[in-house]
């Protein structure tokens, strides 16, 4: 899995697209007459050029998007509600779902609303699964902490370059392969806890409408 290899990525400089400059035309010359003639015909002017028809993105790219892709931003940690777990890719979006079933729980039973959207805070993956922290911000923590599974903290903070993916969460294995490429090519090492932000909600946005933020951070 792609999310296995984030942690032994290195690479990054930015890029600078160049804009190509329009041609300059060469004004027309005409005969020189002695006496004055009416203007010749004016030639047809010439269709106007088509654009292209949109080309998929190669795989292991990110596909073409008005969202930032490695956009460099600092993130400051929050307070969360947490429930720790471990699971297989093969059934990481219903391990996840499942755990945030049981923290929006335990804040309803307290009334606390969150502070934020939800996140997944992997701390360790391998070709199989991987071990997370299932996470919502809250503004400040309870002043009975909770026991058992459920936890508070503090989530991630510091520098990360920032990712955006859009669809059902089985096609994030082609956003991963795609930020794992960018961050090869760009020479940047990364550390091995990242984050996945929910957007949209995971319990009720429709799998093929998910919005992710992917915050990676970097050494």
């Amino acid at each position: 899995m792609f999310r296995a290899r984030l942690a032994m990525i290195t690479a990054f400089t930015f890029a600078v697209v160049a804009i190509d400059a329009p041609r300059a035309q060469s004004p027309g010359q005409g005969p020189i007459q002695s006496q004055p003639l009416p203007p010749p015909p004016s030639p047809p002017s010439p269709p106007a050029a088509q654009p292209a028809p949109a080309q998929p993105a190669p795989p292991g790219t990110a596909a073409p998007s008005a969202d930032p892709f490695g956009e460099e931003v600092v993130i400051a940690a929050k307070t969360i509600v947490f429930l720790k777990g471990h699971g297989t890719w093969d059934s990481a979006f219903e391990t996840l779902v499942d755990s945030f079933k049981s923290v929006y729980g335990f804040l309803d039973g307290l009334k606390i609303k969150p502070a934020g959207p939800a996140m997944t805070i992997y701390t360790a993956t391998d070709d199989t699964g991987f071990e997370f922290e299932a996470a919502v911000p809250i503004a400040e923590a309870p002043a009975n902490p909770p026991r058992g599974d459920i936890a508070i903290g503090k989530s991630p903070a510091g520098k990360m370059l920032k990712f955006v993916h859009r669809g059902s969460y089985d096609a994030m294995d082609t956003t991963y392969e795609a930020i794992t490429n960018y961050l090869d090519s760009k020479q940047l090492e990364a550390q091995e806890n990242f984050i996945e932000e929910y957007v949209t909600d995971p319990l009720t946005t429709p799998e093929d409408r998910l919005v992710v933020n992917v915050f990676v951070p970097v050494k």
